[in-house]
């Protein structure tokens, strides 16, 4: 399909897109303006396409002074958040085990901010909770010196056994670093004792947990004494592998906001009554990083 959008204004262009009934997977060549596109900029145009569930495809050269700007409608089906309930949903035969956060730079580069804002290279003891394939650790081994790493104990758990033993065999080497298929609900079982930054990213929000009393039960019998907490809360949705800007809720069929900033809330109060320092960042993922005020 192709569409002629040419000196039209950021309202008409919106309400173009919002008329369009394409199916999944069919791709829409729309020619602007060089200039247009210089005055939009491209990453309004990656934002469109985020919002009508398309992913942004190479631009191609028409004409002198025109450019066919390719959008490509996502598959809705094809997301990790409508299959099964099963602890195998973030398994390596599933949707989610294709998803790498960390070629996403508003990830990489947030993530990467929490962990030097809470002082990453102090910590003896890291604790990852819903770890899966190891993908946060893997990020902070490139981000210290190899022996700065080995200094520091690292443990993962997950209740998702595939991922688990992908994940032992992608660390085999690396003898401080193991990882354990546990319920997260059930930490007590195996006495792991305590840690100095505890990462959880994404999990704690999970639908069989009650959210409140684990993150309470985390903190009181898990971390340090002046320990440091890195939580990541997902502002986002995934389509075939594709991270899309805003957070889904039950019921609703676009971006809403309340349940995440409700949970951020909770955490933030909680943590500076325990006198802590607290900031929240990021964009796709909104971290919660917590560290002790000394």
């Amino acid at each position: 399909m192709k569409i002629d959008l040419k000196k039209r204004s950021s309202t008409e262009i919106v309400e173009y897109f919002e008329t369009l009934q394409i199916k999944s997977a069919e791709i829409v060549e729309v020619e602007f303006y060089d200039t247009d596109i210089e005055s939009f900029g491209y990453k309004a145009f990656v934002d469109l396409a985020q919002l009508f569930f398309m992913k942004m495809l190479t631009p191609l050269k028409k004409d002198d002074g025109v450019t066919l700007l390719r959008f490509q409608k996502l598959c809705l089906e094809r997301s990790f958040h409508k299959t099964d309930k099963s602890s195998e949903k973030y398994g390596i035969e599933s949707e989610f085990f294709s998803i790498d956060k960390t070629k996403q730079f508003s990830f990489l580069y947030h993530y990467r901010h929490s962990l030097n804002f809470v002082d990453l290279k102090s910590k003896k003891r890291v604790l990852n909770l819903g770890v899966n394939r190891g993908d946060e650790f893997k990020i902070i081994k490139e981000m210290l010196e190899e022996e700065e790493f080995k200094k520091i104990e690292f443990v993962g758990i997950d209740y998702c056994a595939s991922a688990i033993e992908y994940a032992k065999r992608d660390f085999s080497h690396d003898e401080n670093v193991q990882f354990h298929y546990h319920d997260i609900n059930k930490l007590e079982e195996l006495n792991l004792g305590k840690f100095d930054l505890i990462i959880s990213i994404g999990t704690l929000q999970s639908s069989n947990i009650n959210f409140n009393a684990a993150f309470m039960s985390i903190y009181q019998n898990h971390l340090e004494s002046g320990g440091a907490m890195v939580l990541g809360f997902p502002n986002c949705r995934w389509i075939e592998s594709e991270m899309i800007y805003g957070a889904k809720a039950p019921n609703y069929g676009f971006s809403e906001l309340s349940l995440v900033l409700k949970d951020i809330h909770f955490c933030k109060k909680y943590m500076q009554q325990k006198k802590y320092r607290v900031v929240v960042t990021g964009k796709d993922y909104l971290f919660l990083s917590a560290r002790k005020i000394i």
